[in-house]
C-alpha cells in the first residue's frame, strides 16, 4: 500500500546449502519490500561479484543493489559504486555491533541504507519456511505484515543509516 504497488510473483528460491531458513526467509521479505518485475534473485552466496538480489533497468544498469545478513564495508562500497541505491537488510542479534565496526568506513557513500530488522519477527519468518508457501505481504505506514495463512509476523524496521 505505501508503494501502491499490487502484484502476484511466482518465485523459486535456490538455497545454498549453508544459508539457513531465516536468511533464506530474509531475502524472501527484501524482494516483498522491493516488489518489481525487474527484481531478481541473483547468485548472492554463490558468487561474491553480485548482491542477493538487484534490480537492473534496460541497458542492464544496476538500480538497486540489496545485501542481506553482515556483509563487509568493501562489499558495500562496492555495490555503492555499481548501483544507483544499495540497502542492506542486516538481521540478528550482533546486527549492532556488526554496524558499529563499519559505520564509519559506509558512512561516506551516500547511496546506502542500512536496515536492522528484529530478531524475534525473523525467526518468526523462519518458522513460516516451507519447501512450498503461498504469503501475502502487506506494507501499510512503514509496518510490514507478512501472513501465510496460518501465522502473520508483524516486522518493525530499525533504519540505522537512511
Amino acid at each position: 500500500m505505501d508503494r501502491n504497488y499490487y502484484g502476484t510473483h511466482t518465485l523459486t528460491l535456490a538455497r545454498h546449502p549453508s544459508e539457513t531458513d531465516e536468511r533464506m526467509m530474509v531475502r524472501l521479505l527484501a524482494f516483498a519490500i522491493h516488489a518489481d518485475e525487474a527484481l531478481t534473485f541473483t547468485k548472492g552466496m554463490f558468487d561474491v561479484d553480485e548482491p542477493d538480489l538487484w534490480r537492473k533497468d534496460l541497458t542492464d544498469a544496476i538500480q538497486l543493489w540489496i545485501e542481506v545478513g553482515q556483509p563487509d564495508d568493501r562489499r558495500i562500497l562496492k555495490g555503492a559504486g555499481r548501483s544507483d541505491k544499495v540497502i542492506v537488510y542486516c538481521y540478528n542479534a550482533t546486527s549492532h555491533i556488526w554496524w558499529k565496526q563499519i559505520a564509519n568506513k559506509v558512512d561516506r557513500a551516500k547511496n546506502v541504507t542500512v536496515i536492522n530488522l528484529p530478531s524475534d519477527a525473523t525467526l518468526a519468518l523462519e518458522s513460516m519456511a516451507k519447501r512450498s508457501m503461498q504469503l501475502q505481504c502487506t506494507i501499510q505506514d512503514g509496518q510490514i505484515w507478512l501472513t501465510d495463512g496460518e501465522q502473520t509476523v508483524l516486522i518493525d524496521r530499525e533504519t540505522l543509516k537512511p
